[in-house]
């Protein structure tokens, strides 16, 4: 038994003749027949009783029809599945991202989601360095990541950069920028990553070229806990301005770094020689066809955030 033969037994059970059958399938009536006969021989039992000209379902024909056109059927959605994952229109997509780059993603699930209704995602989070390995073990397609990273072994399209901001009670500090000199004088907590540099080193060799020693009392490893801590007094912190666009900022307040800004740049990265599905390569036309100098600027998300 095979499709093909399925498909033959139920135009002939729909037609309830063998000749109109054949005339339905665009072949002709012998051939058709020697296919009902092995069909039946391979079941071993008759499916139709001939009535005259006329031919009716036997008990097992009918059980044979109901399952027949359900397996069809399941067959046809399996290809029609496959086919449209082949396209991108549909599956899973995993992809990770550093909790301070969020928001580049996060910014284009909307439109892609409308564009491609039956993609789903599975989303994961992590330092750069748990991010690469995550693509290196299959686990994720795409990662947005924060750089310095080794990119040996991905492809890679840049991100605008990020410069930091210095974030404090709300109420602590009237004033719309600050000096590095004046942060090293105050507690400081920073975010850090598990392994390689990450923005902590960043944030203390921006201290160290001018001389400067920062008094780092805590090191986080989230922005949600580094602004928790700020919103309750403990301490003052310094972290990428990208990160007050996905996290609440009630009750505290970012104002600029001046004269020497400390700048953070990033970007989405796939692994090197293997597969990429289509819909991570929808995904990605957004971040090329944006361009750098089209994407909006950290200040314009804020803005529009508020």
């Amino acid at each position: 038994m095979n499709l093909r033969q399925l498909s033959y037994f139920i135009a002939i059970a729909e037609e309830g003749q063998i000749t109109r059958a054949a005339k339905r399938l665009h072949m002709a009536q012998p051939p058709l027949s020697q296919q009902l006969k092995l069909l039946e021989e391979s079941l071993g039992t008759f499916l139709f009783e001939r009535t005259g000209r006329n031919i009716e379902l036997t008990e097992a024909g009918k059980v044979l029809y109901q399952r027949a056109q359900k397996l069809l059927q399941d067959v046809d959605d399996t290809s029609k599945e496959i086919q449209e994952i082949g396209m991108g229109l549909s599956g899973t997509l995993s992809i990770g991202a550093v909790e301070t780059n969020f928001f580049h993603l996060s910014r284009r699930l909307r439109p892609f989601h409308e564009q491609y209704p039956n993609v789903q995602f599975r989303l994961f989070s992590g330092d750069s360095y748990r991010l690469a390995n995550r693509l290196r073990e299959r686990e994720i397609e795409l990662a947005i990541i924060q750089l310095p990273l080794n990119l040996d072994d991905f492809h890679s399209i840049p991100l605008p950069a990020d410069h930091f901001v210095f974030v404090t009670q709300e109420d602590g500090m009237e004033r719309e920028s600050i000096s590095l000199e004046e942060i090293s004088k105050r507690p400081l907590m920073v975010l850090y990553r598990e392994s390689g540099e990450g923005l902590y080193e960043m944030v203390v060799n921006a201290f160290k070229l001018r001389g400067l020693e920062p008094n780092i009392n805590f090191q986080c490893p989230d922005p949600t806990m580094l602004l928790s801590l700020v919103r309750s007094g403990v301490a003052s912190g310094i972290l990428p301005k990208s990160s007050l666009i996905s996290y609440p900022i009630e009750g505290v307040k970012a104002i600029d770094i001046e004269h020497h800004p400390i700048e953070s740049n990033s970007a989405i990265i796939w692994l090197k020689n293997a597969y990429l599905s289509k819909s991570a390569r929808h995904l990605l036309e957004t971040f090329h066809s944006d361009g750098r100098q089209s994407i909006p600027s950290i200040d314009d998300e804020i803005n529009v955030m508020n």
